[in-house]
């Protein structure tokens, strides 16, 4: 994505320098070392306990780390020329039930010296009509979008969202995607956690993968499926799962509606035991791996099982 927004150098907005963490004899963070530069959308994924949310919370100060080093532009993370730089949306927020959300973007907004105009905020995050109702009164995906909304509130450099997705509708996570493709494109930058991986995918400028606190892969998701030898088939069979699922090196298959779909590392022979055993098999289509079986190649869990660590 092409940056408009102007800093004073190419020095990364965010950095971990071979953080580790610990919590007594547990270790969340082991080296870790990956940086989020001006205007990147950065996807940081991994499975349940890999460290993802301890990265984040040691970039925006909220815990020390146990060696190496978090910088947040260039400065300590707890700094408050750093803080009112960054806008954050994390599923540990609290907040208030009683108040109202034009009140909630209203207090938020004073803590930063140059806030967005709170119709400005509203619209992004597709509030309008619910300025006046109570955050407690909100559904669960209203909720989300005024959390959304909190962040965007400074005007941020930075934006980290947590699982920013989670409730929403299809209608309302594009229209989140738009938003977080538009402050990218002013040159902002994102660190984005998620369990949906066509969203990591299709927002990502590049995708950080940790496992058991240790950075296993890094490259733009194009590079990260590369990564896997297999293949994507695509079709519509009167072959039951299970048969499926026994072709040659079949790693997964699911069926959703009248389309059959299978990873493999053997897609030459798959596709040869798929038309002889099926002479009426149809919409055939070989692709190369998506992110979700790179991320099951590479990572050995399932993410859509998943919740954020």
């Amino acid at each position: 994505m092409k940056s408009h927004r102007q800093f004073d150098d190419d020095r990364p907005l965010a950095e971990l320098r071979r953080a580790v963490k610990r919590f007594g004899a547990v270790t969340a963070l082991d080296g870790v070392d990956f940086a989020v530069q001006p205007g990147e959308v950065v996807a940081l994924l991994g499975p349940n306990g890999a460290g993802k949310t301890t990265a984040v919370q040691l970039l925006l100060g909220l815990m020390r780390p146990s060696g190496g080093e978090a910088r947040l532009f260039d400065q300590d993370p707890r700094s408050t020329a750093a803080r009112v730089r960054v806008g954050a949306m994390l599923q540990i927020s609290k907040v208030p039930e009683t108040l109202k959300v034009r009140e909630h973007v209203d207090l938020i907004s004073s803590y930063y010296p140059n806030p967005l105009p709170p119709a400005e905020v509203m619209a992004a995050a597709g509030l309008a009509g619910l300025e006046e109702r109570l955050f407690g009164k909100l559904s669960g995906g209203q909720r989300q979008r005024v959390l959304f909304a909190l962040a965007l509130c400074g005007d941020p450099d930075l934006l980290f969202l947590d699982e920013p997705t989670a409730g929403l509708d299809v209608e309302a996570r594009h229209a989140l995607w738009s938003v977080i493709e538009g402050k990218a494109a002013e040159g902002r930058s994102v660190l984005l956690t998620t369990h949906h991986l066509e969203e990591a995918d299709a927002m990502a400028d590049r995708i950080v993968m940790l496992v058991k606190g240790r950075v296993i892969a890094e490259g733009t998701p194009g590079e990260i499926k590369a990564r896997v030898a297999g293949r994507r088939i695509v079709c519509r069979t009167g072959l039951s799962l299970a048969a499926v699922t026994a072709l040659p090196g079949v790693r997964s298959a699911s069926r959703e509606g009248e389309l059959t779909a299978l990873f493999t590392t053997e897609a030459d022979r798959a596709v040869r035991e798929l038309l002889q055993r099926d002479p009426g098999l149809s919409g055939l289509e070989v692709k190369g791996a998506d992110l979700e079986e790179a991320f099951l190649a590479l990572t050995g869990a399932d993410l859509k099982d998943e919740v954020a660590a």
